[in-house]
């Protein structure tokens, strides 16, 4: 029945801000940007890795939502990397934060957390 996960949508508070952080930060390819005039919105589509897609929305006056690790809902977006160490070592470079790496006691593989501008918990985990 279902084949894959076809996209997540991400809403933020600072378009350009939001952007910037995934398009120049993190790297993702911009596959098509449309404004929404009818909504005074963006919709930007990325590509990661040729694979998936996020579709980062601008809306005015978005509503708050808690978005923790451990809040209810969407728990965190996670990003497969070859080398855990290696990719947080250049998000900080970049000036983005990431948390100590760990590894998961369950398949011993090392993941860490990071955050968008807007506080959306972002992971990093080793394939």
């Amino acid at each position: 029945m279902f084949k894959r996960i076809h996209h997540v949508a991400i809403i933020c508070s600072d378009y350009e801000v939001s952007k910037n952080f995934y398009v120049h930060l993190l790297g993702l390819e911009v596959v098509q940007e449309v404004y929404r005039a009818e909504r005074n919105s963006y919709k930007l589509d990325l590509s990661v890795n040729g694979l998936y897609q996020i579709e980062l929305f601008s809306f005015e006056n978005p509503v708050p939502r808690p978005s923790r690790p451990e809040a209810m809902g969407l728990r965190h977006l996670a990003f497969e990397v070859g080398d855990v160490a290696e990719v947080a070592a250049i998000l900080n470079a970049k000036g983005i934060v990431t948390e100590e790496i760990r590894i998961d006691e369950y398949t011993g593989k090392k993941f860490t957390f990071f955050t968008d501008p807007d506080g959306l918990p972002l992971e990093l985990y080793q394939s």
